[in-house]
């Protein structure tokens, strides 16, 4: 049914019979002219209208229009077609008439010409216009529609006058082609950038597809030529995809086609489902589908994956009380077994009555970007931003201001791991056709935490054969995972991101090997500068020997403080998934003060792991404490770092 007929049906009894008049006959019509050439003139362009034959009725209606000018209904009609065709401007005219004639014959007409206007940046006639059609209309949803551009009108007005910093530049003929180009990914360190691009391919269900492209920065700073992801891409669309920190995950959206597959080999559960794919050295794996309850029978997309590798957020299709179609922002979090839990929808300031898209947890895993056309804004999709709260709960969203938000949709945002430049997709002139991917400096009020990263390798000790171990970092304050990732089983390399401004514990564990742990203190980074690790691991036999870098104690005291919980928690782990595995404890100092004191304070601090052990079910007969005072120093006691490796807890295989 057309945007006229559904419009006026409920609310205008006469003019219904009006818009029907070509299947109703029969029915006498009244109409707000007596001339029955422009009543003819009028008729024959409703029929070109109905078979869309636009030439057809825009001349007639136009014709009956000009014959008498308080014929309203040709008005009401091209104003239709014109809003159709996307000819704004041809359509504010005609709504302007329509109001001029009789404003209460046709009340939606205020709604769309205020619409339109909106999407013109005529922000002062659209807050007048929706005004007067909150005034007139009696549809409640007609009017909320009223309100809510209301308050976009004025947003709009604000924010026109106090504009933000925004100074776009196009990524260049690396990336962008004459085709559409959108939804970024990059990785941490900014080196490898995977986007979607819409395709022409006459094979296709549609004519077209989606695939992924992925581009590598060169040493010049300039985006290398973008390559297909052909374990990845199939014939079917797949886009909107997320890459972990690492670039080591994919994680996307796949949609069945017309005949409900979803490719050779591969199935789903709705129509649009997301699907996970791993990078093994240079070669990307088979897709699979994330299942239930990730998945629904509904429609499932634009995924972003947290660089804890662990919390996914994701949009949902859902159905408003109205009965459209809609779209809101989902998390869900893996747990220990890696299953993803059941999805959460986020709280109200994030998701509105509108639709989100364009999902983005940052990697400081509390700053989340994305559009909306529900709150007020600029008209369209607009950026928006939300802060988590030390309780969890999400701050009310933040529009990013004019002039990176404009009248029209704004979408695809992807914020960089520093938080200083963010990607967008724009079809703004001077690119390169359609769709192009661009990227600016965000001011610095929109900005994440920034966020470093750790890059390392993971070898065997005694072989240098690279391993497949399993990274992660915890946040000593509160003792959660902030962070994790696999290194590769072919090259043994790994990335993890590194929030500033609170310290961590890396720890790094492989199946039949001891762990490797080390401490990262905030107070003593310089700047944002990523950290290079190389990681060996000892394999867990006999007489092998390892530092817990993440125990801490109180001063001059054995008391464990609480930052040491993760470290004896993995400890205990490796003792439970190592049962034949008996171990020393060997408690270490600098040799500060006295020799006596120091030796007595080792042993009780080695005791305290001892106990913490035993607490944890691990059987007391597999863990022997000891204490070596300032005996064995593996650094000069003559500089406060030397002596804080010093202190020291050391776990060795017996």
């Amino acid at each position: 049914m057309s945007l006229i007929h559904r419009e006026t049906i409920r609310s205008a009894g006469t003019l219904s019979a009006l818009l029907l008049a070509g299947a109703l006959q029969a029915q006498p019509i009244h109409y707000t002219t007596n001339d029955n050439k422009a009543i003819r003139l009028y008729e024959k362009g409703g029929e070109c209208m109905r078979s869309q034959q636009w030439d057809c009725a825009e001349s007639n209606l136009k014709k009956a229009a000009g014959a008498d000018p308080r014929f309203i209904e040709p008005r009401i009609y091209l104003g239709e077609m014109y809003e159709q065709r996307n000819m704004a401007k041809e359509g504010i005219a005609v709504y302007k008439e329509v109001l001029a004639i009789n404003p209460s014959y046709f009340p939606p007409a205020a709604l769309h010409l205020a619409e339109l206007e909106m999407g013109q940046g005529l922000y002062a006639d659209a807050g007048k216009h929706y005004a007067l059609a909150k005034q007139l209309d009696k549809d409640p949803e007609r009017r909320k529609r009223a309100e809510r551009g209301m308050a976009n009108a004025a947003f709009a007005e604000h924010a026109i006058a106090q504009p933000v910093p925004f100074d776009p530049v196009n990524l260049g003929p690396g990336v962008n082609t004459k085709d559409p180009e959108y939804f970024p990914a990059v990785t941490v360190d900014d080196s490898t950038l995977m986007f979607t691009r819409l395709l022409k391919d006459k094979t296709a269900d549609y004519g077209q597809q989606e695939d992924f492209y992925v581009s590598h920065k060169g040493a010049e700073g300039k985006w290398g030529t973008a390559l297909p992801i052909s374990t990845v891409n199939t014939r079917d669309n797949e886009g909107a995809g997320t890459l972990t920190p690492d670039g080591r995950f994919i994680i996307f959206t796949k949609c069945a086609g017309l005949d409900g597959s979803y490719g050779t080999g591969l199935t789903g559960l709705g129509s649009c489902d997301l699907f996970i794919s791993r990078r093994v050295g240079d070669r990307w794996s088979k897709p699979q589908n994330l299942g239930a309850p990730v998945n629904s029978r509904g429609w499932e997309s634009q995924p972003s994956m947290g660089s804890d590798g662990r919390t996914l957020y994701y949009l949902r299709g859902v159905r408003t009380p109205d009965g459209q179609q809609n779209t809101d922002i989902y998390v869900s979090r893996m747990g220990e077994d890696g299953a993803f839990s059941k999805p959460e929808v986020l709280g109200p300031n994030v998701n509105s009555p509108g639709k989100e898209e364009s999902v983005q947890i940052h990697p400081d895993g509390k700053t989340l970007y994305f559009s909306s056309d529900g709150r007020p804004g600029m008209g369209g999709l607009d950026i928006y931003v939300s802060r988590m709260q030390p309780d969890g709960q999400w701050a009310p969203a933040l529009n990013l201001g004019y002039p990176i938000n404009t009248p029209g949709d704004e979408n695809s945002v992807l914020v960089n791991a520093d938080g200083k430049l963010a990607y967008f997709a724009s079809d703004r002139p001077g690119g390169f056709g359609d769709l192009d991917l661009y990227g600016f400096e965000l001011y610095k009020e929109a900005r994440p935490t920034p966020v470093t990263y750790i890059r390392g390798k993971v070898t065997d000790k005694a072989t240098g054969k690279p391993l497949e171990a399993d990274v992660k970092l915890y946040d000593l304050t509160t003792n959660k995972l902030a962070t994790a990732a696999y290194s590769d089983p072919v090259t043994g390399e790994f990335t993890v991101c590194l929030p500033t401004g609170v310290d961590h514990a890396l720890n790094a564990t492989a199946d039949g090997y001891l762990f490797f742990s080390r401490n990262y203190s905030f107070a003593e980074m310089k700047g944002n500068a990523p950290y290079q690790l190389n990681v060996q691991l000892s394999k867990a036999e006999r007489g092998q020997t390892f530092a817990l870098r993440n125990i801490f104690f109180e001063t001059a005291s054995y008391a464990l403080l609480p930052a040491s919980t993760a470290e004896l928690n993995n400890l205990t782990e490796l003792m439970k998934a190592t049962p034949a595995l008996r171990i020393e404890v060997g408690g270490h100092t600098d040799n500060v003060g006295n020799d006596a004191a120091n030796q007595i304070l080792s042993e009780q601090r080695a005791n305290a792991v001892r106990d913490f052990l035993i607490k944890q079910g691990i059987d007391g007969g597999r863990v022997v404490a000891k204490g070596y005072g300032e005996t064995k120093p593996v650094a000069t006691n003559d500089t406060d770092e030397g002596r804080a490796q010093n202190r020291r807890t050391e776990v060795t295989v017996l």
